[in-house]
C-alpha cells in the first residue's frame, strides 16, 4: 500500500483539487513481477487497461507497461484503443469488446487489433482489408461457458476452414473467458478449459500457427496454473487487489491507489440536529462533523452513507449522513484536534491504519473492480514511484 504523504493543515492554494488519487508506479511494477513469477518464461502478458486502467489513467499506466516489458496491452472500446494510440503507444492493443460494423475502418487505421466474435463482422472486416497486402491480424473468442460473446466449440471446426482466415485476416489469437475463476469450487472453471482445450486441439489440427492462446484472467493466474496457454490476461491483480478467498502463498500484491482529500469545513453540531438529506444521521451526543469535497460524482458511492469510514489523523472516522453529490461528512468527535485542512484518506494507509478498495466494496455491497472503475474525472490522478 503507498504509503500517506505528509498531513497539512494548509489550506489549499486557489485552483487547486484537494481530492487527488496518487497512483505507485512502483507498486505497478511489484505486481508484474508477481504475475511473472506465476509463469513459464514463455507465456506472454496482456495487460488489461481498459476502463481507464481500472481507474488508475489508462495512457500513464499503459507506458509504465511498456517500460515493464509488456509486450501487448487489452482495452474494451475502440476509443479507449485510441485514445492510447494518440497518446503515442504503437505496441499492439487487443480490443475485448463487442464491435459494431462502422467501427471497422477505425479499428483498421489505428491498427487495433479486433476479438472476432462472429463471422459476419469477419467478412466485413476482409471486405474492407482486401485492396491491403499484409494479412491483418484478429483474435477469435471462444465461449466456454460465460454466456456472452463468443463461438461455441462446437462452432470452432468451420470458423477455422473460413476464408476470411486464409487471407486478408490473420488468426493471431484464441481465446475464451472464465466465468467463476476465483470460486472455491473449481470444477466449472475445470469444464470450461475442458472446452478450450478441445478448441485448441481443432486449431493444432487445422495447421494453423495461432501464437496467442489465452484464458487466464488475474484469478486464474494465480490459482489455475494449467489455463495459461502461451498468454494470459491480468488485470485487477496488476493494480493490486484480487478476488480469491486467500491468495496462493508467498503472493503479495501492492495496491497501487491512495484516494485521498482535505477537510473543507467543521461543524458543530447539537444532540437531535441531523446531517445530510433525509436526516439519516440524528446526533446523540454533541459533535464535530468534517465537510469532506467528494461525493457520488467522484466515485464515492451513495451507498457508502452511515457505512463508510475515512481515515484522519491516522484514526478511523465513520461516514455520517447521506453521500451528496459533491459532498461526504464524517464525524471526528473522538479524534482530537481536527481542523479545516487535514489530510483525510478514504483508500490507503495514514499511520497504522488502512483502508483498502475491498473494504469500501464491502461496504457499499460491490467489488473493488467497480469502487476503482468508479472514481471519476474531477478526482485528478498523480503518479509517483517510476518514469
Amino acid at each position: 500500500m503507498p504509503s500517506s504523504l505528509p498531513p497539512s493543515r494548509l489550506p489549499a492554494s486557489p485552483g487547486s483539487v484537494p481530492t487527488v488519487a496518487t497512483i505507485d508506479l512502483a507498486a505497478l511494477a511489484h505486481n508484474v513481477a508477481v504475475t511473472r513469477q506465476r509463469l513459464s518464461a514463455t507465456c506472454e502478458i496482456i495487460a488489461v487497461v481498459k476502463a481507464d486502467a481500472y481507474g488508475h489513467g489508462a495512457v500513464p499506466v499503459s507506458r509504465a507497461l511498456l517500460d515493464l516489458g509488456i509486450g501487448m496491452l487489452a482495452v474494451s472500446t475502440v476509443p479507449e484503443g485510441v485514445e492510447l494510440r494518440e497518446a503515442g503507444i504503437r505496441a499492439p492493443i487487443l480490443l475485448l469488446g463487442p464491435l459494431a460494423p462502422d467501427q471497422l475502418p477505425e479499428v483498421i487505421a489505428q491498427k487495433l487489433t479486433p476479438v472476432i466474435c462472429d463471422l459476419g463482422l469477419a467478412q466485413a472486416l476482409a471486405r474492407l482489408l482486401k485492396p491491403s497486402p499484409a494479412p491483418f491480424p484478429v483474435h477469435v473468442k471462444v465461449d466456454t461457458g460465460m454466456g456472452r460473446l463468443g463461438f461455441t466449440p462446437a462452432e470452432m471446426a468451420s470458423v477455422l476452414q473460413a476464408d476470411e482466415f486464409k487471407g486478408p485476416l490473420h488468426l493471431e489469437g484464441v481465446l475464451t473467458h472464465l466465468a467463476d475463476a476465483d470460486g472455491d469450487d473449481h470444477s466449472y472453471t475445470e469444464r470450461q478449459l475442458r472446452a478450450f482445450n478441445s478448441v485448441v486441439a481443432q486449431v493444432a489440427a487445422a495447421g494453423l500457427s495461432v501464437p496467442f492462446i489465452h484464458a487466464a484472467n488475474s484469478a486464474a493466474i494465480l490459482a489455475h496454473p494449467c489455463s495459461h496457454f502461451t498468454a494470459v490476461r491480468p488485470g485487477l491483480m496488476l493494480y493490486g487487489y484480487h478476488m480469491l478467498a486467500s491468495l496462493p502463498d508467498q503472493v503479495t500484491l501492492k495496491p497501487l491507489l491512495t484516494l485521498r482529500t482535505r477537510i473543507a469545513a467543521i461543524r458543530a453540531i447539537q444532540p437531535g440536529e441531523s446531517v445530510s438529506y433525509n436526516r439519516s444521521f440524528i446526533a446523540k451526543r454533541p459533535s464535530r462533523i468534517a465537510v469532506l469535497p467528494i461525493g457520488y460524482a467522484d466515485g464515492y458511492s451513495r451507498a457508502l452513507s452511515n457505512k463508510a469510514c475515512v481515515l484522519v489523523h491516522g484514526r478511523r472516522a465513520p461516514v455520517v449522513g447521506r453521500v451528496c453529490m459533491d459532498l461526504t461528512m464524517a464525524d471526528v468527535t473522538d479524534i482530537p484536534d481536527v481542523q479545516p485542512g487535514d489530510e483525510v484518506i478514504l483508500i490507503g494507509r495514514q499511520g497504522r491504519e488502512v483502508i483498502t478498495a475491498q473494504d469500501v466494496a464491502d461496504w457499499q455491497d460491490s467489488i473493488p473492480y467497480e469502487v476503482l472503475c468508479g472514481l471519476g474525472p474531477r478526482v485528478r490522478r498523480e503518479y509517483f514511484g517510476t518514469r
